[in-house]
């Protein structure tokens, strides 16, 4: 038994052999952050716009979209007077 021992032990050898070649070096934790924020990025995109066969056109309209609002909130509070008015009677 002992001479079959070394046989399977010798065939592990030269696996060990070239080990040191195929590690993979780990980026510092500050790298490794940036390139799961964007992957996370990258799927948080590829699912939004899922379907859609131009998602530059609808960020634009989103944005647009976006810009009537603000514009359209900041004259509603700048105006003050296009609102409901309380009285008190």
């Amino acid at each position: 038994m002992s001479r079959r021992l070394n046989k399977s032990m010798g065939m592990c050898l030269p696996c060990l052999g070239g080990a040191a070649d195929d590690v993979v070096v780990t980026p510092d934790p500050e790298t490794r952050r940036q390139q799961l924020a964007e992957a996370a990025e990258k799927r948080q995109k590829e699912t939004a716009y899922r379907g859609v066969k131009n998602p530059e056109a609808v960020e634009r309209k989103r944005k647009k979209q976006e810009e009537a609002e603000k514009q359209a909130m900041s004259t509603s509070v700048s105006g003050g007077g296009g609102g409901l008015k309380w009285q008190m009677g």
